[in-house]
């Protein structure tokens, strides 16, 4: 009973601690601090995974040398396909589990068992929390149950670090290419400046921007950055349909131009090394009068936020064309004006 009453203040604790600080790293330390004094441990660390160099790299720990987690990283895809079987790994005796890889150096630091549970982000495993005890221990299901749960909250104070630091992130590039399309009133700088703002700080392999005719119902192409001319003049726009959706108002998201059905021109997408596209209407008013196409170099998923981030930025573009429109319209009525003005005075 008293072991349970332990595992409630702690999740009590670090319930408190997700809801009143922002501080990632303070968090994590509370979750592996938290599962040595109720799993009676000698150290616990929490491991965020290396996709690029397939190990995993620690984030929080307590109660490990540093010469033990720098000597010898945990490789990630062997890991994560053991726990795939089971949702766990429970090593009882280090001597006699053949899974146990550096056996002396675990041994130098005093480790006995070890138990690892999976960090999930919207059920992909980003990393591992591991428990390590000095003394030889069987794992009960409680142990895995608790420390799964455990892992479970370093999952979330994760995701929400990641969803505040986006935030804040979009916000200040919207800041920033806001400023950035305001600063002039001639159109063709105005969507020069959008497409190289765009593809820097989105990561984007390259942008273009058609703007529609009304007269001709052609849609050029007045500003590209990023992608070859081949492309950009003499490709007939790879993904018509997509093109026609995104001129009645909709955004369009090609996560992977290799297998999505809409992509027609796969070859052509290829041979520029695009993976995915992004279709995004200009507005002025209620009238769509161009499209962003946006393209990156891999497959990859566009978050809700990045969508809209893009599309709050169109809506800026729309607004700076409209108002250099204006400016023109203004400039010429001006002209006309100074012109009758001449005439009429010619009168006297």
């Amino acid at each position: 009973m008293a072991k349970q009453i332990d595992y409630f203040k702690t999740f009590a604790t670090i319930s408190k601690a997700l809801g009143s600080t922002l501080h990632l790293e303070e968090i994590l330390h509370l979750i592996v601090e938290s599962a040595v004094e109720s799993m009676d441990g000698k150290a616990a660390c929490l491991f965020l995974a290396d996709r690029e160099k397939d190990v995993f790299v620690e984030k929080a720990q307590i109660g490990l040398s540093k010469s033990y987690l720098h000597a010898n990283p945990v490789r990630a895809r062997q890991t994560e396909g053991d726990l795939v079987k089971d949702g766990y790994i429970a090593i009882s005796d280090i001597d006699k589990d053949p899974r146990v890889e550096n056996r002396e150096a675990k041994k130098k630091e005093g480790i006995a068992s070890i138990l690892v549970v999976p960090v999930t982000v919207n059920q992909e495993t980003i990393g591992v929390l591991t428990l390590y005890t000095a003394t030889r221990r069987s794992f009960s299901q409680y142990d895995i149950d608790f420390l799964n749960a455990l892992a479970e909250q370093g999952g979330l104070a994760i995701q929400r670090s990641t969803l505040i630091e986006r935030i804040r992130g979009n916000t200040r590039i919207f800041r920033e290419l806001s400023a950035n399309i305001n600063a002039s009133l001639d159109i063709k700088e105005i969507l020069n400046n959008l497409t190289v703002a765009l593809a820097n700080a989105l990561n984007m392999k390259g942008v273009s921007i058609r703007l529609l005719n009304k007269q001709t119902g052609e849609m050029p192409i007045v500003a590209g950055y990023g992608l070859s001319d081949e492309f950009l003049y003499k490709n007939k726009g790879s993904i018509q349909s997509n093109l026609n959706q995104t001129l009645k108002g909709e955004t369009i998201v090609i996560e992977n131009a290799v297998t999505d059905k809409r992509v027609r021109y796969k070859n052509e997408l290829k041979k520029e090394g695009i993976g995915s596209a992004m279709f995004v209407p200009i507005k002025t008013r209620d009238d769509v009068v161009g499209i962003i196409r946006l393209f990156s170099a891999e497959p990859q998923h566009f978050p809700e936020e990045t969508i809209d981030l893009v599309n709050a930025l169109a809506e800026q573009g729309g607004l700076a064309i409209q108002n250099a429109s204006m400016l023109l319209m203004l400039q010429e009525d001006k002209k006309n004006l100074e012109q009758d003005m001449w005439i009429h005075k010619s009168w006297f």
